[in-house]
């Protein structure tokens, strides 16, 4: 089951989303992630179980959905003079955020649900940044490669070294960036 779109943007589905929500990251910042149990989320956030289970359908999709939630930009991209250094900046930031141990729990919530929705929901989010950027640097009147292109050379490695390994340090993201933008010349 996946997590049900369009639902009307007041009323009791979003106090019931934001107070599962908010159960969810307060139930993971007291205790361990196998602890949590949905019966437990209901509890705190004031709900039934049954309620958890008709709208996320298991413990994972309602992690993943949190996880969405919380990897959402809150902020647009820094404006640091050029799209090299915006995405320079940007990039780095995203490294960094992905790379701690909360951003970390945060992608294999999203990955380890069965719907891959909550999945291309955080891509979408990564593109509209770099969207961003690539607005803001052809207003300058400055050559920058297509979104896709950023993905593919720039947050795809930073991801891999992620999920596999090494954290990319800010020398790797910079190199990665050099070599998407002198692409884009």
């Amino acid at each position: 089951m996946t997590v049900k779109e369009n639902l009307r943007p007041g009323g009791r589905s979003a106090r019931v989303q934001a107070s599962v929500h908010k159960a969810v990251r307060e139930l993971l910042a007291e205790m361990s992630r196998t602890e949590v149990t949905i019966p437990l989320i209901a509890g705190k956030a004031g709900v039934t179980p049954s309620t958890i289970y008709r709208r996320w359908g298991d413990l994972q999709q309602l992690l993943a959905d949190v996880a969405v939630d919380r990897l959402r930009p809150d902020m647009q991209p820094i404006d640091a003079g050029s799209g090299k250094a915006d995405l320079e900046a940007w990039a780095e930031q995203y490294a960094e955020e992905m790379s701690s141990g909360p951003g970390r729990e945060m992608i294999r919530d999203v990955l380890a649900a069965q719907a891959g929705a909550n999945a291309c929901k955080c891509a979408e989010f990564t593109r509209q940044q770099i969207g961003l950027i690539a607005e803001r640097a052809k207003a300058r009147g400055e050559a920058f490669p297509d979104v896709e292109r950023v993905m593919d050379q720039v947050v795809a490695p930073i991801m891999y070294r992620i999920l596999f390994g090494d954290v990319p340090d800010a020398a790797r993201v910079r190199d990665l960036v050099a070599r998407v933008m002198d692409a884009a010349l």
